[in-house]
């Protein structure tokens, strides 16, 4: 398959993992991919996925055509060699539910040069596979950049490899579906004050919820 100039565009060793991932989803957890031309054509995005997996961020960034930039607890970075791989990939470090100023700045550096960056609003893996309630964190995320955000669902990682899993069930199908943008305008209110943050967190993860789950493929 040929490559599109974005990915053309990414790091030798971004591009390696990135096959990977891809490689990883289409042999041992095959599902259904849908929504991918819902990716704007040009300028940054979000996209914010749930999650109930390890397996959820490679596989989001596996079926998006350009060098995306992922987040992970600060504590990683304690393992040298998860602090090697990550900063060679990119990730940026978080402290979970501290208003990381940090984390905003990088984020904001990353849209100014037209990268699109994953979050996940619920802030950690989902302890039985069902959705959880939205962090306010993401909202800010979204607020502060204004840019579009394109909602995501995956289905099945849970089962394919949650929390509690000891190894992942190779065969078991992740299936993914990417919705529509979402503007600036249908999740941010400004008048909203404190409940600002809070208000665009819980609209982005109720269109993440809106999406359904297609009919598997009889083949």
């Amino acid at each position: 398959m040929p490559q599109t100039p974005d990915q053309l565009k990414m790091t030798p060793f971004y591009g390696f993992f990135h096959y990977v991932a891809a490689s990883l989803h289409a042999m041992w957890f095959r599902g259904e991919v849908y929504g991918t031309e819902n990716f704007p054509l040009d300028g940054p995005f979000l996209i914010a996925s749930n999650h109930a997996s390890h397996l959820d961020p490679p596989f989001v960034g596996a079926h998006v055509p350009r060098q995306m930039r992922f987040f992970a607890r600060k504590s990683l970075w304690s393992n040298r060699l998860m602090c090697w791989w990550m900063n060679r990939t990119e990730t940026i470090p978080v402290e979970r539910d501290s208003g990381d100023i940090g984390a905003i700045k990088r984020v904001l550096q990353a849209l100014k040069e037209n990268r699109a960056i994953v979050l996940f609003p619920e802030g950690t893996r989902s302890p039985d596979g069902l959705l959880q309630k939205a962090k306010p964190g993401v909202g800010l995320m979204a607020c502060k950049t204004g840019v579009p955000v394109v909602p995501c669902r995956i289905f099945g990682s849970f089962q394919a490899f949650g929390k509690g899993s000891a190894l992942p069930r190779f065969g078991s199908p992740v299936t993914i579906v990417f919705g529509q943008p979402i503007p600036p305008a249908e999740y941010d209110d400004p008048k909203a004050g404190k409940a600002r943050y809070e208000l665009a967190a819980q609209r982005i993860m109720d269109r993440i919820a809106a999406l359904p789950e297609p009919p598997h493929r009889v083949v």
